[in-house]
């Protein structure tokens, strides 16, 4: 694991302070500016163009995200520690070198300074440039002491529609991928080189190196839609090593967990489950699975069966339209904030970026630590 940020408590909440105010005001131009990001990167290191898709639309999406995320994460260096050294090791498969690293922040920093522009202090450029450096300096570190494979090469072995827009893809890894329950990985899919998205298994590990995936067809999503409408058994993806935050390890079994899992965010969630129903003594879990109308819980049956045969899970269905017997309406944030009693379980929270940002912005409304919430912001693109 790389080791902690070496910045003081002082100069952590400054650089901090920096950060966030400056951040705040470009962030109403954050398209442009990463557009402009990727426009200097490719000058700075014209070779780098060929590690990224033709289109680029979604890329400079999960840029604005990646920033956003480490923006929350400055002084919390534990977290942001662990999520560098997870995308370090992920960023092997594109084959990155020292130098891409150092192009990628010559393009930041010339961003930011663009867009600041009066703004754009010694102070601030001071903050950005040692942020950055030790960003690139824990993925490194992390990408060079990895001795296992760069990705996976998995072999499609099922492909089937649970819902219109829902489907469900068995693969088989060359290979035994190690992931913890909860976990995602990238995935690269045949019909669309150099596209990678990010994918949660939606079963514990086997010894097998079987995974399942459900993937829902975004409406303009390149390879949601050709995953979802496309993929055929024989097809080969291939896959980057496991990241995440969201899982539950046997030690703390003496805490209540809440689950929270929007669409196809259910995945990591099952996955969970699965890896619960094989321990000894479980806890608690309550669990929220929640949809826009009642076709999108594609998976309610599924959990039920599950909860009818596991006295510690229950299942509680949300939807914004339309009823369900035992369910709420609402969203999921309203559906779960309702109810007390949540301040002493230990809270993972699955779905799309939106989802997740008001369903956490609601419960530290409602008093709830944020230590005790864990969420992943990149597995849907």
């Amino acid at each position: 694991m790389p080791e902690p940020l070496p910045v003081s408590a002082v100069e952590g909440r400054e650089l901090a302070r920096l950060i966030r105010e400056s951040f705040a005001e470009i962030e109403p131009k954050a398209d442009e500016l990463a557009q402009y990001f990727y426009g200097a990167l490719f000058v700075v290191a014209p070779d780098c163009r060929d590690l990224f898709p033709v289109t680029m639309t979604t890329q400079r999406s999960r840029l604005l995200r990646a920033l956003v995320y480490v923006v929350q994460m400055v002084d919390r260096p534990d977290e942001l520690v662990t999520f560098l050294g997870q995308l370090g090791r992920d960023h092997r498969k594109f084959a990155v070198v020292s130098r891409h690293y150092d192009a990628v922040g010559v393009a930041l920093i010339a961003a930011l300074k663009r867009f600041l522009k009066e703004k754009w202090t010694p102070e601030v450029e001071s903050a950005w440039t040692t942020a950055y450096g030790l960003i690139a300096k824990t993925m490194r570190e992390a990408a060079q002491a990895e001795t296992g494979p760069a990705a996976w090469s998995a072999t499609v072995l099922e492909h089937r529609k649970l819902s219109r827009d829902v489907a469900l893809v068995k693969v088989r890894t060359e290979g035994l991928l190690p992931y913890r329950a909860g976990g995602y990985v990238s995935v690269e899919v045949p019909q669309r080189p150099r596209f990678w998205r990010y994918l949660s298994p939606a079963n514990s590990p086997r010894g097998d190196g079987q995974l399942t995936f459900h993937v829902r067809a975004v409406p303009g999503g390149w390879v949601s839609g050709s995953i979802v409408n496309h993929t055929k058994p024989g097809d080969v993806w291939r896959l980057g090593p496991s990241m995440g935050v969201l899982n539950v390890r046997p030690t703390s079994t003496k805490r209540r967990l809440l689950m929270i899992g929007g669409g196809t965010g259910i995945t990591p969630l099952l996955a969970i489950l699965d890896d619960l129903s094989h321990w000894k003594r479980n806890p608690p879990v309550h669990l929220f699975f929640g949809g826009k109308r009642p076709e999108d819980l594609y998976a309610l049956d599924e959990l039920r069966r599950m909860a009818a045969t596991s006295k510690w899970l229950t299942v509680t269905p949300v939807t914004e339209e339309g009823a369900l017997a035992g369910g709420d309406r609402g969203t999921l944030a309203h559906a779960v904030t309702q109810r007390d009693g949540w301040r002493n379980h230990d809270i993972l929270v699955s779905g799309s970026p939106p989802m997740i940002q008001a369903t956490v912005a609601k419960l530290l409304a409602k008093g709830i630590d944020l230590d005790r919430i864990s969420y992943d912001p990149f597995t849907l693109d």
